[in-house]
């Protein structure tokens, strides 16, 4: 598939989770137990705290924020401080762009970016319900960020980098609306090893967090072509039962785990 092809297929998938048509990152709302990305039953906030949510989070952002995606929690890493601009690569229904919020405070905002119009919709009903006054979100693609140059002090993300068929276009437009000093603190999908051809055919795996993930390797040398430094990228093997859940019998926990990624704009 050419990247506009991917582009659309992941643009229908969110926008049917945000509609409610569609229960996860791959899987149609009625489907069963070993289609991919599981079955319609899932518990989102239990999804939530195994990727290192606490409960607090949760009641935090109350209902409709957390639609259950995502492969991390970056606000782990971000250390994000009061006054202190926070961008939000695919930001969905706003669950960590409004967690973010809270922890800049008043003085400080996040700005979210989904290029999924549903998405935005819902985010922006949930600022209301929230009643928060220092959160917006914007239309765009991460690869072409709708945000000035040296915004931000920190850009989260999780599990949406790899969705974006042009990698090193992310991480050059995240270094650009970084101020000098700032960083990247992101959870996302890494590639192991090789998808196998039959794996590679699925296609719902590019909406699933899976096929489009890219090797450390690859990820450590355009963030430094894009001119960041102090890059860290852990792989997390204890995201092994979680990914497997995410396709039941195809075996992607072979292939994929969950990782940190940092890395610092001088």
């Amino acid at each position: 598939m050419n990247p506009e092809q991917i582009k659309e297929i992941v643009r229908n998938r969110y926008g049917a989770i945000a509609q409610g048509a569609a229960s996860s990152c791959c899987a149609p709302k009625a489907s069963s137990p070993s289609s991919c990305c599981g079955g319609a039953e899932r518990d989102i906030d239990e999804l939530a705290r195994r990727m290192g949510y606490a409960d607090a989070d949760l009641n935090a952002v109350g209902d409709g924020a957390n639609l259950g995606l995502g492969c991390g929690n970056p606000q782990a890493i971000a250390a994000m401080q009061p006054g202190e601009v926070v961008v939000d690569l695919g930001s969905g229904a706003g669950f960590d762009s409004f967690l973010a919020a809270r922890q800049v405070g008043p003085t400080g905002r996040a700005i979210g970016v989904d290029m999924t119009h549903e998405m935005l919709k819902k985010a922006r009903e949930n600022i209301v319900k929230l009643g928060l006054t220092n959160v917006e979100f914007r239309l765009g693609e991460i690869e072409h960020l709708p945000i000035a140059d040296a915004t931000a002090d920190v850009i989260i993300s999780n599990c949406v980098i790899n969705l974006a068929p042009d990698k090193p276009a992310v991480l050059r437009d995240a270094f650009r609306v970084l101020k000098s000093g700032g960083r990247i603190a992101v959870s996302d999908i890494v590639m192991l090893k090789p998808l196998t051809p039959e794996l590679a055919a699925v296609k719902e795996l590019y909406s699933g967090c899976v096929a489009g993930a890219a090797t450390v390797a690859d990820l450590s040398r355009w963030l430094a072509e894009a001119g960041f430094i102090d890059i860290r990228i852990d792989p997390k093997p204890e995201s092994r039962e979680l990914i497997r859940d995410w396709a039941p019998d195809l075996g992607i926990e072979d292939y994929v785990t969950s990782a940190t990624i940092e890395a610092k704009k001088p």
